[in-house]
């Protein structure tokens, strides 16, 4: 047995200095290691940016927390405390600008049922999550996750996209009513919520956006501008070229609301809401479950958690955004916040495009937004419902105009016929149907049927099924 003595003090190449990177983790550098994570995970990648990335959600957030507050008097103030806390959690986990919306579906049920009230909300929201988060905790949220083809999620993705754009056009073509979720007539073209305004917002975004190009290449292409240019010029296209196009636009709906309505301003009452527990009858666990869960379920599992994680792993490949972890934050989030009369919520595909093209990049962008709710919520509480019900509906229908085109950008890269016939009936089906979950059977259906023309060729089922799929 041979014993080698070496001086601690000299360092080689064969061994090099232990850092906090290579250093084994134990249960005393855990706590370090996760806090360091954190706070790389809610950096800026660009101040600007992400300020105006924080915007790209409004135009879907706005609309509907505004008519469920006014058709079932919603607690605004709870429902702003709860999204803003867990905006800034769900940034600081995934490091993406990572959307918290509310579930359409079962908003659009207490929209249109007049029976259907906060409690049914609530225990839709309970009953919803708390399959979501079983799904994620035993893991057969990843199963579905790896198993459903890609052709059919971008056919969800796209379906999502041009609806949240058809919706989009109709917020600026025609007056909106929130409180029943009906058009009273077309938009005029003058006023401080005409479409003139609409149209000089969208010619706005495009100048300063452009197709949504990257602020990389933006930079490559200033540096490649002909040197014959005045440099002026090239400073001033700059400039123009870095505005927070969206974050202009909210706030010139803000001041245009101001003016709207001066007595929703006078009228303002400081200090949050009164949290209460809301109470949960037998009658209003079962109305909630059949007309609120059954309804929400597969677009929460397709839009909420599938498209999700499939859209973040195609904009930040780098990071991990897992379906067991999304499911599980999901649930955690309503199985505590319904409790209080917070409007159940989850991730969405339409609202990480839509910030994601106004410059989100990081999970700042969604912090800063939740703080930002977070300090509304305690400031004001519900009486900021009164501002938000003069804010121009054609701004909104602007913005989402423009997350809802991003999302549907997503399926360009179906490059074969297969799998551009699957997305697009997939996608049909779910516009036509008004059902997410039809258009993903559908879909599924029309994979399975062209892909069983391939066992012939000594391919195996596995590999007919899985190819393409991440």
């Amino acid at each position: 047995m041979e014993f080698h003595i070496q001086n601690p003090n000299l360092q080689t190449a064969q061994n090099p200095p232990e850092t906090s990177q290579n250093l084994p983790e134990t249960s005393h550098s855990r706590p370090f290691h996760v806090v360091q994570k954190v706070k790389q995970n809610l950096i800026f990648k660009s101040k600007w940016a992400e300020l105006n990335g924080a915007m790209g959600d409004l135009g879907t957030y706005i609309p509907i927390i505004l008519a469920i507050t006014l058709a079932k008097n919603l607690d605004l103030g709870t429902t702003l405390i709860f999204t803003g806390v867990y905006n800034f959690v769900t940034g600081a986990i995934y490091g993406v600008p990572m959307p918290v919306q509310p579930m359409k579906s079962i908003a659009a049920v207490a929209i249109s049922n007049p029976s259907f009230g906060i409690p049914e909300v609530m225990a839709a929201g309970i009953c919803t999550s708390g399959i979501l988060f079983l799904l994620g905790v035993t893991g057969l949220m990843q199963l579905v996750y790896k198993l459903i083809p890609l052709s059919v999620v971008r056919g969800i993705q796209l379906a999502q996209g041009l609806s949240f754009s058809m919706t989009a056009v109709k917020y600026i073509r025609n007056v909106q009513k929130f409180s029943n979720s009906k058009s009273a007539g077309e938009r005029h073209w003058l006023g401080l919520d005409g479409l003139l305004l609409a149209l000089i917002c969208a010619c706005f975004i495009i100048i300063v956006n452009g197709s949504g190009d990257e602020n990389e290449n933006r930079e490559i292409d200033f540096e490649n501008d002909d040197p014959n240019w005045p440099q002026r010029r090239n400073k001033f296209r700059k400039f123009i070229f870095s505005l927070p196009s969206a974050c202009i636009v909210f706030l010139l709906g803000v001041i245009l609301a101001i003016i709207r309505g001066p007595k929703a301003v006078k009228g303002f009452k400081f200090g949050p809401s009164a949290i209460e527990i809301v109470k949960i009858s037998k009658h209003s666990w079962k109305e909630g479950f059949v007309k609120g869960t059954i309804p929400q379920l597969p677009l929460s599992i397709l839009n909420s958690v599938i498209a999700v994680c499939k859209l973040s792993t195609d904009l930040f490949p780098e990071k991990d955004v897992s379906a067991t972890s999304v499911s599980i934050t999901v649930g955690i989030m309503n199985l505590i916040g319904c409790w209080f009369g917070a409007m159940p919520c989850c991730h969405g595909a339409g609202g990480l495009a839509g910030q994601y093209k106004f410059g989100g990049r990081s999970g700042g962008c969604v912090a800063l937004l939740g703080v930002a709710k977070l300090v509304l919520g305690l400031a004001l509480g519900s009486s900021l419902v009164k501002i938000l019900d003069q804010f121009p509906v054609g701004v909104l229908g602007v913005l989402l105009l423009f997350a809802g085109i991003e999302l549907a950008m997503c399926s360009r890269d179906m490059n074969s016929k297969e799998e551009s016939v699957v997305m697009l009936i997939c996608t049909a089906v779910s516009l036509v149907g008004s059902s997410a979950a039809l258009g993903f059977l559908c879909g599924i259906v029309v994979h399975l049927l062209i892909r069983t023309r391939r066992l012939g060729d000594g391919q195996s089922c596995s590999t007919v099924w899985f190819h393409r799929n991440p």
